[in-house]
């Protein structure tokens, strides 16, 4: 019982301190509630999130904004076609003079706690290939050796969804490494005339930090210890099996689907209910929570088949659909 309750102080005092960092963010990055929520649900999980969206909706901006609200030390790259993966990773140089020499090993940008992968579908296979390694182990190894990066360490990554002339689609094992995609949309009128008046002036809001990396390594041992109700937990099993057209529970996807999400994808929805259930106050998630994060969660682990874009169907509308008839909710778009 002890236990319990000095969980649930865990919890509310997190509560509280999201709020604050929340507050933070959306001085700099207006009216993208929902944007900002799903970007700290992916750092409070421990995952890394793809943000696509149109130029100029904000995306750097908001990945700035967060690594000076959540203590962490930034850094920024811009892919492009001629970047070289020691570009990103770093790469050893012989230095010293004629009687001792010795191979140094110069840090790439890669050594932080939150990358912004700023369009990263343009640069080659080979150069993002050497993120694999980093988002999923959290290491890289460069002439044999291992080495460690930040801790934490995040990839905030962004693709434009309309300009793929000169870019190189992400594989799908990489995608599956993103706990989130997170959809930039347009602002609406009243948002983008605050955006006007908030930026065009003589001075900007400025955002001020409200964690430190201890605070989210522990905040993401929190998060790993909320309770989730067994109805939570089928409704996440019933979801993702039936996205899935080779089985049982998908068949009626056989036609429209090539392939549906792998069990990354279940734990993902695992831990982004919690997440999003503390951002909102509560101490447990709910089945509306696996609803309202279906698409973040499973868009870009699942590909429409040939006939599925000739009927002109999305994979929003499937993962819509199959929410509905399975979880009785209609998915949040």
């Amino acid at each position: 019982m002890a236990d319990t309750a000095a969980l649930v102080a865990e919890i509310e005092a997190l509560g509280a301190t999201l709020g604050e960092a929340k507050a933070s963010i959306n001085r700099r990055f207006i009216g993208q509630e929902k944007v900002v929520d799903l970007v700290l649900a992916s750092m409070l999980c421990g995952g890394h999130a793809l943000l696509v969206g149109l130029p100029g909706l904000g995306k750097t901006r908001l990945v700035d904004t967060l690594g000076t609200v959540m203590g962490l030390k930034a850094n920024r790259i811009q892919f492009t076609p001629d970047l070289m993966p020691a570009d990103i990773l770093g790469s050893e140089v012989l230095d010293g003079d004629a009687t001792a020499r010795a191979f140094r090993f110069i840090e790439g940008p890669i050594f932080c706690q939150l990358l912004m992968a700023d369009e990263i579908n343009r640069a080659s296979p080979r150069t993002q290939s050497a993120l694999l390694q980093a988002m999923q182990e959290k290491e890289v190894t460069i002439a044999g050796q291992h080495r460690p990066l930040g801790k934490p360490f995040h990839v905030l990554a962004t693709q434009n969804p309309i300009e793929q002339e000169g870019t190189y689609p992400l594989p799908e094992a990489q995608l599956d490494r993103f706990l989130v995609q997170v959809d930039v949309e347009y602002p609406t009128r009243a948002t983008e005339r605050d955006i006007l008046i908030a930026t065009t002036g003589a001075e900007e809001a400025e955002a001020h930090q409200v964690f430190t990396a201890e605070g989210l390594i522990k905040a993401q041992g929190v998060i790993r210890r909320m309770p989730v109700g067994d109805q939570v937990v089928e409704a996440i099993l019933d979801l993702v099996r039936a996205c899935r057209p080779g089985e049982a529970e998908g068949r009626d996807l056989a036609d429209s689907l090539s392939w549906g999400p792998g069990p990354r994808a279940a734990q993902a929805l695992m831990l982004t209910v919690r997440a999003r259930a503390l951002l909102d106050g509560r101490l447990a998630p709910s089945i509306s929570d696996v609803a309202d994060l279906a698409q973040a969660v499973l868009v870009h682990r699942m590909a429409l088949s040939f006939a599925a874009r000739a009927r002109g169907e999305t994979l929003s509308g499937i993962i819509s659909r199959v929410t509905g008839r399975v979880l009785g909710l209609e998915a949040a778009a």
